[in-house]
């Protein structure tokens, strides 16, 4: 097997100026890195990750730890993390917290024993021991999808999630990266209001989730611009699955006055509603009209076409990588929370035919055109 010597004696350079074209730690003149590279590629050498990690304290891998195989959605944010870290030259770690508090934490210790250089986490409803165990070991991590109001660090260890001492107290702990919610969830309940719906459902997400907290204020806001009574009746929780989405629906359907439009706060619900809808006998958009939150690929599939909201996950995701990386690089800078637009896919679900299209013809209209940074004060 070469080793890197054999490389530097291939390239005509020193074992050192190898190790720096590989490991990125000093510049190198283009001429002189390029032979390096052409000697690596005709030797075959590939490099010893584990002993490069022991030199530079850095393994080049990320830990993910996100309910992939629970939520669909996350699969596209996984999508765009895995493109990014592989871009940047990083190896990924995978792990699915089922949105349990308990597995979040011992996920988290698995990934963080693999000596990652950092997090990506999609933390749970409960994130109280998720949020103590990244302080305590100082763990550079960025929080995805979902916002965690994280209190000022008692002990000043850390508070921006990279082991800071001397944060500022009221900043935001963790770097955060998410999608709009309150907005597009806002603007799904004034199409159907201006549809003639006076009676919207909203089948919500799981309590203690800032995603579930931020749409059902949305569905609020949507409300009060339509000028219509908000009813404490017709918002039920699905618990941001399939599985708790029919009896959800059912309840709705159960009123004395039931809506006549239901508007589902992510994509597994959206399934669950749909199966509680057939096994009624009711038909979309004839008998109830819907709206969902989330975009899913088979949405465009179904008959009706559903009317969503999609997030840009793979854009989330590739965008939590990028803002972990300067979180590495820069230790000491603010934390961020950075949220992406969304778009309005108008299709026929909520009762639109299907020739009502947008100006451009695309029935696809952005919500919020720019990505938005919090102020961290």
């Amino acid at each position: 097997m070469p080793t890197m010597a054999d490389v530097a004696r291939s390239a005509g350079v020193s074992v050192a100026t190898v190790s720096h074209v590989l490991n990125g730690t000093r510049p190198v003149l283009p001429h002189t890195r390029q032979a390096v590279l052409d000697a690596v590629d005709a030797l075959g050498y590939t490099p010893n990750t584990l002993a490069r990690s022991l030199v530079t304290s850095r393994t080049r891998s990320i830990g993910l730890a996100v309910p992939v195989i629970s939520n669909p959605y996350f699969t596209e944010i996984l999508q765009g993390v895995e493109a990014a870290a592989l871009e940047a030259g990083y190896s990924l770690l995978v792990a699915d917290p089922h949105d349990d508090p308990l597995h979040e934490r011992k996920v988290v210790e698995f990934l963080h024993e693999r000596r990652v250089d950092g997090m990506i986490v999609a933390p749970s409803a409960q994130p109280h021991d998720l949020v103590a165990y990244l302080r305590r070991h100082a763990v550079p991590a960025v929080f995805l999808d979902r916002v965690v109001n994280v209190p000022a660090d008692p002990d000043n260890t850390g508070a921006h999630g990279a082991g800071t001492p001397g944060a500022d107290a009221g900043a935001p702990g963790f770097d955060q990266v998410c999608g709009e919610n309150a907005a597009p969830m806002a603007g799904l309940v004034t199409h159907l209001a201006g549809l003639g719906h006076r009676r919207i459902g909203l089948i919500a997400g799981l309590p203690g989730l800032s995603t579930t907290a931020e749409r059902v204020t949305g569905y609020r806001q949507g409300l009060a611009a339509a000028g219509l009574p908000h009813e404490e009746r017709l918002v039920v929780t699905g618990d941001s699955d399939s599985a708790g989405a029919p009896q959800a629906t059912d309840a709705l359907l159960s009123l004395a006055h039931p809506p006549t439009a239901l508007v589902t706060a992510n994509d597994a619900m959206t399934i669950g509603a749909l199966r509680a809808l057939r096994r009624r006998g009711l038909s979309v958009p004839d008998d109830i009209a819907l709206c969902c939150f989330d975009d899913f690929a088979w949405a465009d599939l179904f008959s009706p076409r559903l009317t969503a909201v999609a997030q840009p996950g793979k854009e989330i995701g590739a965008t939590a990588v990028r803002v972990l990386l300067n979180r590495l690089a820069a230790p000491d800078q603010p934390a961020r929370t950075v949220r992406l637009p969304c778009t309005f896919v108008h299709r026929t679900s909520c009762g639109c035919p299907e020739e009502q299209r947008d100006a451009d013809g695309t029935g696809v209209t952005e919500t919020d055109p720019a990505v938005r940074e919090e102020d961290p004060s």
